[in-house]
């Protein structure tokens, strides 16, 4: 699989909890970075965290509208994060490319998991309350993009009243800001992560954006700006790979890798790049075993059969599709994902009937209003081809 890592919106970053740091004798000057070969990265100036999670004015007044001095602080967090989600109030929506600053992401109602964290956190500060990032360590989850695999991390915060962090106190008063609210039922171990990271990953996602669109000198300004930063993020290092290894710099990209890896000896999707480095360079056999060892470990995982059931259907074989997507279900019947791709594979084949089945099976599993209004629009749009 060509994949790219990318915090998305609902997911967050995938990065592996309790992995190691870099030695403290390894200097920035020693990162694999190649800013003589990129030479015009200084076209782009990322933002600074200032930029990233400032409100502006329509935002600070959204915050304030949210709050009464006729409630508790309990109540005015409730009624802050119920009127982000809100559909008569800033309703926003789900879309995995939102990758936005603050002000952006209230302007536009849209974010994904990243975005709507960073705005959330930044709305929280402002009206007084504490808000700790997360990061949750789910199983591998991948999402495609322009003929790309995209392994989609997640993170999430958790907003208290304001005495409850300072007095270490477990208190009712809080609320997890979540896409989706799986994560939380499913209890997957999380970890706090600092601001610094969060900034980290913003820039991993607009270089992975930039990857996407070939900008590849935008794409570096980024990488190189989250590597800089929090070099221990190992995403960054497989994402600098990929760029590494589509300007034939492989000793670079090798380099990136094997960083990941130092960092996250886990990191799968570090070892399949790898692999295909190895293909590249004629070492077939080493290839093969790394890419057998990566398949083995991914077995289980719903989420990699469901990929190459995307991969399938983009590649003309509906048929193939389908045996992928059944495997996934097998492992996993509640994911409203899968349902829509065997619903898209049996549309294909003809099978308006059946598609329709699992469009209605999507819709009945979708977990937020967005994904459940347009796969019932997809049933509507089958039923009138009937």
């Amino acid at each position: 699989m060509k994949q790219i890592r990318i915090l998305t919106g609902m997911m967050f970053v995938v990065l592996i909890s309790g992995c190691a740091s870099l030695p403290e004798s390894f200097t920035a000057s020693e990162l694999p970075l190649n800013d003589d070969v990129f030479t015009q990265y200084h076209e782009y100036t990322p933002e600074s965290a200032d930029e990233i999670f400032k409100l502006d004015a329509a935002a600070r007044e959204f915050v304030d509208n949210s709050q009464s001095p006729l409630s508790g602080d309990g109540d005015n967090l409730k009624n802050l994060i119920r009127q982000i989600f809100d559909g008569g109030e800033l309703g926003i929506r789900y879309i995995t490319n939102a990758n936005t600053i603050a002000s952006e992401t209230f302007a536009n109602r849209a974010a994904n998991c990243l975005s709507l964290t960073i705005m959330a956190k930044a709305m929280a500060d402002y009206a007084g309350f504490n808000a700790v990032f997360y990061e949750v360590d789910i199983p591998e989850y991948w999402t495609r993009r322009s003929g790309v695999n995209l392994l989609n991390g997640h993170i999430n915060l958790r907003v208290s009243v304001a005495d409850t962090l300072r007095k270490n106190q477990i208190s009712s008063h809080f609320i997890d800001v979540d896409f989706d609210p799986q994560t939380i039922r499913s209890h997957f171990p999380r970890n706090a992560i600092s601001k610094e990271k969060i900034t980290a990953m913003f820039y991993n996602n607009k270089g992975a954006d930039a990857l996407l669109n070939n900008d590849d000198i935008k794409a570096y300004a980024y990488l190189r700006a989250a590597a800089l930063l929090y070099p221990e993020f190992g995403s960054t290092w497989v994402n600098l790979g990929v760029l590494y290894r589509r300007h034939g710099l492989l000793d670079s990209a090798r380099e990136s890798y094997e960083l990941a890896l130092k960092l996250d000896s886990e990191n799968l999707t570090a070892w399949e790049n790898l692999a295909l480095l190895h293909e590249l360079e004629g070492r077939t056999a080493q290839a093969r075993d790394i890419a057998r060892s990566v398949r083995n470990k991914r077995e289980s995982n719903p989420f990699y059969h469901f990929i190459l059931g995307e991969e399938a259907l983009d590649f003309g074989d509906p048929e193939q599709a389908l045996i992928h997507y059944n495997r996934a279900r097998r492992l996993d019947n509640s994911r409203h994902e899968i349902f829509f791709g065997m619903g898209k594979a049996h549309y294909e084949l003809g099978n308006i009937d059946r598609a329709a089945d699992f469009m209605k099976l999507a819709a009945k599993h979708a977990q937020n209003r967005q994904d459940e209004y347009r796969y019932m629009s997809k049933l509507s749009d089958l039923q009138s081809a009937r």
